[in-house]
């Protein structure tokens, strides 16, 4: 057998290997109730500027409280502007927020994780100093890191980013010690294969899937930690919308106008929910153990 053929025939298999992954994710009911529910208020997000009615920040000051009708789905807030393409911009907000959350935080997670597992002398220091992170709770530790950064998308970011990395380093470090112990990471070793090849192609690669499964539930939680510091007023500061900052601005008039946080609100539990939902399905599917249990 040529070599060709035998890529070939290991290209095939990895493809069919991972539409069979596909199929399973696919057929399990929680991960494709929250794919769908999921992908709807992306969808929103992503093509805002086609399919909001209205400018987010326009003021119309003849419309000033209304309250949900044919004109204005969600009603309007006390400045006049449209409630509904303000959800729309302000998903848009807090779901680039959370993706740059999840990007940052795998970044990080997989360094630290994969340098404190591998390079014993640094397992000590490096998971000492995320235990001193991990010891404050971690929206609290993101509150003060914000409002000492100052008001801003960057600065959430790197509040929640910060926040968020102990965790999900503990959980690389934790999968990369059990198999960097396996036979053919040994055997890797054993053939004098540099140390970027081992970590790279036999430990990490065979090392995301908690990682993976951890990041689902990174992004629901910093969707809703986004929220938590744009509402104290420490996060994408106003009048760029964002769900935690429209909240906050309907705080004064939940009686007589219910609807400017009630709405935003709901699509913060369904971008949640949604996300959860995904995180189950993949860790059910992606753990064998679990399997049999979706």
């Amino acid at each position: 057998m040529t070599a060709d053929t035998g890529a070939l025939i290991e290209t095939s298999a990895r493809l069919r290997g991972m539409r069979l992954f596909a199929q399973r994710l696919l057929a399990h009911r929680s991960f494709s109730i929250g794919l769908a529910l999921f992908s709807i208020i992306a969808i929103f997000a992503i093509f805002a500027n086609l399919i909001a009615p209205y400018d987010p920040n326009k003021s119309d000051y003849i419309s000033i409280l209304m309250p949900p009708s044919a004109e204005h789905r969600f009603g309007t807030d006390p400045f006049g502007r449209d409630i509904l393409s303000r959800v729309i911009f302000g998903a848009r907000a807090s779901l680039r927020i959370g993706l740059f959350v999840v990007f940052a935080t795998g970044i990080l997670g997989i360094v630290v994780g994969v340098a404190s597992a591998y390079i014993r002398p640094l397992d000590n220091v490096l998971m000492r100093v995320m235990d001193g992170l991990m010891a404050f709770p971690g929206v609290l530790l993101a509150i003060a890191l914000a409002a000492a950064l100052g008001p801003s998308e960057l600065n959430a970011v790197v509040a929640l980013s910060v926040t968020f990395t102990p965790r999900t380093a503990r959980i690389v470090r934790a999968s990369v010690l059990v198999v960097r112990e396996l036979p053919y990471v040994e055997s890797a070793v054993a053939i004098g294969a540099g140390h970027m090849r081992i970590i790279v192609r036999y430990i990490l690669a065979n090392s995301l899937s908690p990682l993976i499964v951890q990041l689902t539930f990174v992004f629901a939680v910093s969707i809703l930690a986004e929220a938590i510091l744009s509402f104290l007023g420490v996060g994408p500061p106003p009048p760029a919308p964002s769900l935690g900052n429209i909240i906050a601005e309907g705080r004064n008039y939940v009686q007589e106008a219910p609807w400017i946080a009630f709405f935003p609100g709901m699509v913060i539990a369904a971008s949640v929910l949604g996300l959860n939902l995904m995180g189950d399905g993949l860790r059910d599917v992606i753990d064998p153990r679990l399997r049999g249990i979706s």
